[in-house]
């Protein structure tokens, strides 16, 4: 066989093995825009309204408030008239050591309370259960507008797991949820604020300014020797 029919037989294998290997490439796509790779994607911050819970220790002896006491108290009713709405239970234990100590403290949580702000028709007392437990809290529970996040702590795939050039599960949730508490106002977060009035007085101060000044006069300023 001459050395032109043998170029020619190799022709339908060549183009064979071409088209082979173009297939083999067209079967592996990857888009990589697609891939949301987002923490805050991934992790959202909502607004929601969400039960709140503050929690007084209260010891066997107390009569009144402590310091440390009505702080937590003062918190709670200051988030209540920022955020809060409803009614603000005051749940004390019941079947407790202290049982008799939270009853004393009731009254004073209530005063303390109420002048924080807060209506006396939007306070009421109850009991909860506490017994087993040597020394249960007075609960301060209600209803805020509260930012917040979805649980932390998800590692449904090994961090190994890199082909995708991804961000893991739980990457950014921790920083979501502190960013989520930290918030003073919720509502921050949907958009800014209202601006304030314009000061009418000071504003024609300053425009009187403008016009009656002489003409500005640039004047450099005086180098420095060291």
């Amino acid at each position: 066989m001459s050395a032109v029919s043998k170029s020619y037989s190799m022709k339908p294998v060549l183009a064979l093995f071409a088209l082979s290997l173009l297939a083999g490439c067209a079967s592996r796509e990857m888009t990589v825009n697609s891939i949301p790779d987002d923490y805050r994607t991934n992790h959202p911050i909502v607004i929601s309204e969400k039960e709140q819970v503050a929690e007084i220790p209260v010891g066997h002896a107390d009569t009144r408030l402590s310091m440390s006491q009505r702080s937590i108290v003062d918190n709670a009713a200051n988030n209540y008239r920022a955020n809060g709405s409803g009614v603000i239970h005051i749940l004390l234990p019941s079947g407790s050591p202290n049982a008799r100590a939270a009853s004393r403290l009731k009254n004073d949580v209530a005063a303390t309370l109420r002048r924080g702000g807060i209506k006396p028709f939007n306070i009421s007392s109850e009991h909860y259960s506490a017994s087993g437990s040597d020394s249960p809290p007075i609960r301060l529970v209600y209803s805020a507008i509260t930012a917040s996040t979805g649980p932390c702590g998800q590692w449904p795939k090994d961090l190994a797991e890199t082909a995708d050039n991804k961000h893991y599960a739980n990457f950014g949730c921790a920083s979501q949820n502190n960013l989520a508490a930290q918030v003073a106002n919720p509502a921050d977060l949907l958009g800014p604020r209202a601006t304030s009035p314009i000061d009418a007085e000071r504003r024609g101060v300053v425009i009187d300014g403008y016009r009656n000044a002489d003409s500005w006069v640039y004047e450099p300023a005086i180098e420095v020797e060291y």
